[in-house]
């Protein structure tokens, strides 16, 4: 496969019909070491399987708190149902690969992933982590009496063993962090614990890790604290970047973190034609596109409303096509970042 060349249905195609003209600068190249994979919940995978992705996206989600939750909150075959058409028109679109950023103790469970990548061969890959944002309310209770390195433990058991008795093993760590002051503010005590556990895993496994964020100054410090304790900065993606502003986004990139612009379609359009395009001139080679959609809620009458994966391809890509991005940089954005970004 040659991969300057990704026509892969709607979703690409129509991204690199146009001959634009904007500047290549700092566009990435895949790493594609043979070592190089990704781990899905069906095993893992190399960078032509990979393809075009969405790297924070959720199937299901269970909002009641961590003390409640748990898998007899939802029937597995009313999930797949609800939710498999909007994972075949994944397919359809060009996507191959589904990161699903539901943490433990908010509804996540990797064999209706499973069942949906069978069924569809859309390849998701589920995470592992404590997610410590909604001021806690996701994180059991046992974890407050955790240090980091036991924190850590259990993270690495399930990378090394699977999630449970189901086999399936992470892709990635995903955590969260609850909003700070000011830029050299301290993290609460349970959220720091949590960053350096994700730190610890990290460095041992390869793992990289998405962090939810209160903010851009809970972003950047939760960056740097993942550095302070071993973590490498290219492992670490500051999620909901699109509302921390330029100047948060660029130290994080600085740092070589990732930014994840993950509100596509959830914020006005042009706010994201004009962001997008800044940190593109930045470091194009460390922004992540997503739309941080789906949420099968638990406890609604079928699983709620659900909102669908393919709004970033049929009207971001296209307005960004308009804007003057050249077609390399959305082949960068939908696919090498991506790649770069988790691959270990």
């Amino acid at each position: 496969m040659n991969h300057h060349r990704i026509c892969r249905r709607s979703f690409v195609c129509g991204a690199l019909s146009l001959g634009l003209t904007r500047s290549t600068k700092n566009l990435a190249t895949p790493s594609t070491t043979p070592t190089k994979t990704i781990q899905t919940v069906q095993g893992s995978i190399e960078f032509e399987a990979h393809g075009v992705a969405l790297p924070h996206e959720h199937i299901l989600c269970d909002f009641i708190g961590a003390d409640s939750t748990g898998n007899h909150r939802w029937d597995q075959d009313k999930v797949y149902r609800r939710m498999l058409p909007y994972a075949q028109a994944l397919k359809q679109a060009g996507v191959s690969t589904f990161y699903d950023c539901t943490p433990a103790y908010i509804g996540r469970d990797p064999e209706i992933l499973r069942r949906l990548s069978s069924n569809t061969g859309v390849h998701f890959v589920t995470n592992t982590g404590f997610y410590g944002g909604a001021r806690d309310k996701y994180v059991p209770k046992f974890a407050y009496h955790l240090s980091a390195e036991e924190m850590a433990d259990l993270w690495t058991r399930e990378f090394k063993h699977g999630i449970g008795e189901t086999g399936i093993r992470p892709g990635f760590i995903k955590i969260g962090v609850d909003s700070i002051e000011s830029e050299k503010a301290p993290l609460s005590k349970i959220d720091a614990t949590i960053v350096q556990a994700a730190a610890l895993v990290s460095h041992q496994t390869k793992l990289s890790v998405t962090c939810h964020t209160g903010g851009g100054f809970a972003g950047l410090a939760a960056l740097r604290l993942f550095m302070e304790h071993g973590g490498t900065a290219s492992r670490f993606i500051v999620a909901h970047a699109d509302g921390h502003g330029l100047t948060i986004n660029r130290k994080v990139a600085d740092l070589d973190g990732w930014v994840s612009y993950d509100a596509i379609g959830r914020r006005p359009l042009k706010q994201h034609l004009e962001t997008v395009p800044e940190m593109l001139s930045h470091r194009a080679d460390r922004l992540l596109l997503s739309q941080d959609n789906g949420w099968y809620s638990a406890g609604e009458e079928n699983g709620g409303e659900v909102r669908g994966y393919t709004g970033l391809s049929q009207t971001f890509l296209p307005a960004l096509q308009k804007s003057g991005i050249s077609p390399e940089q959305i082949q960068q954005l939908i696919q090498h970042n991506i790649w770069n970004a988790f691959a270990s």
